[in-house]
């Protein structure tokens, strides 16, 4: 039986290019983000790839909707084999205070993204550990290795997401069960925040921000989870 990835956070840059890469490894797709609307699409799309994929809409930060979805999932395709938890942490149009200005209503809605992570992993880590093998993969912010004020309270959320990941995995080594992240900077082509700053550069407060292929990060991603050998690829196309 092919093993099942769900894809968590799913939108047209880096979400598409991990089930696209997962799915030509013979992976099985199921889709997760709140953008009901664009699901048909993606599923037409990996169809035509010669991909099997399932969609099911579900807000993240909606706890009772996404472990929902997760229990969907694994009664669908008979258990859950990977996960890709990637969903963008803030509204593409809306700029982050700064770090010194962040206040801690702004530092628990930026570690509201990191719950659901924690509620991903409470869903499926057991069957993963029952049968001695799956994979946890997570998306987060540079800022998380390397200080950027300007990220203010997203700095918080992806430093912790980072950890989380990188401690999953000194926890589970012996367990057959890889946890890793791809911890980047830069404008991920395709995507909704690349699509947004390019139309709008002044957001940017003069910092040059250089792109990033998504197929170039999905492939990494299944090399982290293929070869198990590194928790963590670091990707700063900052100057």
């Amino acid at each position: 039986m092919s093993a099942t990835t769900v894809v968590i956070g799913v939108g047209p840059g880096l979400g598409m290019s991990i089930a696209q890469r997962f799915g030509r490894e013979g992976h099985r797709i199921a889709l997760i983000s709140r953008n009901r609307d664009r699901h048909p699409g993606y599923v037409a799309a990996l169809a035509d790839a010669g991909i099997e994929a399932t969609s099911h809409p579900a807000d993240v930060r909606d706890r009772d909707a996404l472990l929902a979805a997760l229990r969907a999932i694994a009664e669908h395709h008979g258990g859950i084999d990977v996960v890709y938890y990637g969903p963008g942490a803030a509204d593409p149009a809306a700029r982050p205070a700064p770090i010194t200005s962040t206040d801690v209503t702004a530092a628990k809605d930026a570690m509201s993204w990191v719950y659901p992570a924690i509620d991903t992993v409470g869903a499926v880590l057991p069957g993963m550990v029952k049968q001695g093998n799956g994979g946890l993969l997570f998306a987060g912010g540079l800022s998380s290795v390397v200080p950027m004020p300007t990220i203010g309270n997203l700095a918080i959320s992806s430093a912790a997401l980072r950890n989380y990941a990188l401690t999953l995995n000194a926890a589970l080594a012996d367990q057959g069960v890889y946890a890793g992240t791809l911890t980047i900077g830069g404008l991920i082509e395709r995507g909704d925040i690349h699509r947004m700053v390019t139309s709008q550069l002044d957001c940017l407060d003069g910092m040059v921000v250089g792109t990033l292929n998504p197929d170039t990060l999905a492939d990494t991603a299944w090399t982290l989870y293929e070869k198990r050998d590194t928790p963590e690829a670091v990707f700063n196309a900052f100057t």
